[in-house]
């Protein structure tokens, strides 16, 4: 059984419906400050030391065991957008995604006894329609707070997806981890049943 290194709905409903047994155990990182010390390193190697970060916090407590790490963000413009800390902060964001292509990286990791033995990112580009400011607070008043603890305030699988006119990418990357390719590296170390 594997740990999986988050609290984030989202990865834990992929994992189970892909048949994975795992336990998760948050990693307590302050994830703004380490993203802040990566700060001119490209989104995509951002998203893996963070996911790295969370493995390896893991890890260090739990010998033996497989830990999956996994982070995303998103990118607007050149501008990295988080998680938004207040609702007039979503509401700021979701102006500045309006009509624009939003990249998103989605990174996933895998430690154990401490060290990185498996990493990969993949990214998504999810077009924006234009949001008129009804529709951002309507979306707000059904989806506040649970978009809160999602990078780009959106759940793709509840009404977020009503943000969007058309995604580029893989199904699992846009909800937050790439599973495939997890899926195959836990297969690749005994995991699962090849």
């Amino acid at each position: 059984m594997i740990i999986l290194a988050s609290q984030s709905a989202s990865r834990k409903a992929m994992l189970e419906a892909a048949g994975v047994s795992f336990e998760a155990q948050p990693a307590h990182l302050d994830e703004r400050a380490l993203e802040a010390s990566f700060e001119d390193a490209e989104p995509a190697e951002i998203a893996l030391q963070l996911a790295q970060a969370k493995a390896l916090a893991v890890s260090a407590s739990n010998p033996g065991r497989l830990v999956l790490g996994s982070d995303s963000l998103i990118c607007v413009d050149g501008k990295r957008f988080d998680k938004p800390e207040s609702r007039e902060q979503a509401v700021d964001h979701l102006r500045c995604f309006s009509g624009r292509p939003m990249h998103l990286y989605s990174a996933a990791t895998l430690a154990r006894d401490g060290a990185i033995v498996w990493r990969h990112h993949a990214l998504a580009t999810l077009h924006c329609r234009v949001l008129s400011e009804d529709f951002i607070a309507s979306y707000l008043d059904a989806e506040w707070p649970e978009v809160s603890y999602c990078v780009g305030v959106f759940r793709i699988e509840a009404m977020g997806v009503q943000l969007f006119e058309r995604m580029e990418g893989d199904h699992f990357t846009i909800l937050g981890m790439p599973l495939l390719p997890v899926l195959g590296a836990l297969r690749d170390f005994g995991e699962l049943p090849q």
